[in-house]
């Protein structure tokens, strides 16, 4: 009996299937094993399988950015398209990073494709110049601004009143009040820029009225010393307003202190030099993409960068109400456009209630095919606002925006994004490995770089994230590696013209 048992086959041949089936005659061993069915499925359905799974796909909706960090599959997405297709709200994106981890490179590349599609980008205040070359490669508008290089008339409504002549009615009506509007308020911002706080109500109402009776009576475009010389001569108009009572030494009383912050803009003599004291260099293109280069002033002009931007905000929401306004007449096609604010925490940290002057200026009577993109290294860049107050409006601009591009962050900086997103354990980790300084990799030309360089996890809402790949085409690698020639040569001194002609030989202009 022992002796059967020992010859007997192990009990698991005949009973324990293996991978492939029993191997037994009849058993259903299989050489070779088909692959299971796949199937594809959304979140909503798949949950009932397999509950804990969360994720999102990758989205082929707009510019192509890179690749799916997780599945390799192409990503295309842009605010534009993304509002387009139900997305987001409204399109606004905001986008942030840690400094040298591609954040220009890939606002450049969807303002690239923007262009393609036929939608003007407008960068109102490039304080690095990191767009100027990608825009005139575009076919953009470059305009200077600042130390000497350009210049910028707060009274040139020129934009406004040829628009005015081929209006009638109340759509007349509405160009012309909001130009004034805008005029007045960019005078303001730039007084309240060189002063570090606010003007008086009093002072407001006279500016109002000075505007008023300059415009009146000035044949042409105006100087801010102009509208020096208005205040100095006391109009019957503008002695009411002031509540002078007749008395001479009461006027001069009122509007002192106004004049002296107008004589600085008008003279050159003031904290903001005189980019503001001749008439404007260019004009405003509203049919092409434009820049405003705003390189020649140094950080270490905290105040001339603040004017300058704010100005700039005044002139491109200024022209984009008009443009729509022309296209609503049907005397101009419907264009769209797609508003850059980098860097923008700079012009709101100047005093107490410039974030309010700052919206209003940014303020758009009619939102149909306009964007907008708010760049800045960190939430943190919003600490240099001074008051607490206008700390929390800036950061609402923020927290506004539907569209939300992580860089390389910190973990302190995603506590405070976590205010206003929702972010996953695994979402946080990626988003801080790629702020690691200590992680380098190898670039297509052989060079270190950061780790993070090109890794950005898209946000809609409070949908979880996209974590994406930048890829760039062999035309926005010779792009960026141009902008990089570009940095160098500015770093080195050399002006604006030198380094075109640098690049660009003896034809640039």
């Amino acid at each position: 009996m022992l002796g059967k048992l020992l010859a007997r086959p192990a009990r698991s041949t005949y009973y324990d299937p293996g991978r492939r089936g029993y191997r037994i005659p009849g058993g259903g061993h299989a050489s070779l094993i088909d692959l299971p069915p796949e199937y594809r499925g959304t979140s909503v359905q798949v949950c009932g399988l397999w509950p804990f799974a969360s994720g999102s796909g990758a989205p082929l909706e707009g510019i192509p950015l890179g690749s799916h960090m997780l599945t390799g599959n192409v990503v295309g997405l842009d605010h534009f398209t993304a509002f387009e297709r139900g997305l987001i709200p409204n399109p606004s994106m905001y986008v942030m990073s840690n400094p040298a981890l591609g954040k220009s490179t890939l606002v450049g590349k969807i303002m690239m494709g923007l262009d393609y599609r036929g939608i003007n980008n407008m960068i109102l205040g490039d304080v690095k110049g990191e767009h100027v070359l990608r825009t005139r490669m575009m076919g953009g508008q470059v305009n200077r601004l600042g130390n000497g290089r350009g210049y910028v008339n707060l009274l040139d409504m020129s934009l406004a009143a040829n628009a005015a002549e081929r209006l009638a009615g109340s759509q007349r009506t509405e160009v012309e009040l909001g130009a004034f509007e805008q005029c007045k308020a960019s005078i303001i911002a730039a007084i309240m820029v060189a002063r570090k706080d606010s003007p008086t109500e009093h002072e407001e109402l006279a500016l109002g009225t000075a505007l008023q009776i300059l415009f009146d009576k000035f044949n042409g475009v105006p100087l801010m010393r102009d509208l020096d010389q208005i205040i100095a001569d006391a109009p019957a108009e503008l002695r009411e307003t002031v509540l002078d009572r007749g008395d001479e030494e009461r006027y001069m009383d009122a509007t002192d202190a106004l004049r002296k912050s107008i004589r600085g803009l008008a003279y050159g003599n003031g904290p903001l030099g005189d980019m503001f004291s001749r008439h404007t260099t260019e004009q405003f293109d509203i049919t092409r993409s434009c820049v405003y280069d705003l390189s020649a002033l140094p950080d270490s002009q905290p105040q001339k960068q603040a004017a300058a931007m704010l100005a700039c905000w005044s002139i491109g929401f200024g022209a984009v109400n008009v443009a729509q306004v022309l296209a609503d007449a049907g005397l101009e096609p419907r264009r769209n456009y797609n508003i850059a604010l980098d860097e923008f925490w700079r012009a709101l940290r100047v005093g107490h209630g410039i974030v309010d002057r700052a919206d209003s200026l940014t303020r758009l009577n009619r939102n149909e095919g306009v964007g907008q993109m708010m760049v800045s290294h960190t939430l943190k860049d919003f600490n240099a606002v001074a008051d607490e107050a206008d700390r929390a409006k800036a950061k609402g601009f923020v927290e506004r925006c539907s569209m939300v591009v992580l860089g390389g962050l910190g973990a302190s900086e995603l506590k405070e994004v976590e205010e206003f997103r929702r972010l996953t354990r695994a979402e946080k980790e990626r988003v801080i490995s790629w702020s690691d300084a200590k992680k380098v990799t190898t670039n297509r030309r052989g060079n270190e770089a950061p780790f993070g360089r090109g890794k950005f996890l898209i946000k809609l809402g409070q949908a979880p994230g996209v974590p994406v790949t930048t890829k760039l085409t062999s035309i926005e690698d010779e792009i960026s590696d141009t902008n990089t020639r570009w940095e160098n040569l500015r770093k080195a001194g050399a002006s604006t013209e030198e380094i075109e002609r640098e690049i660009f030989g003896d034809e640039a202009a």
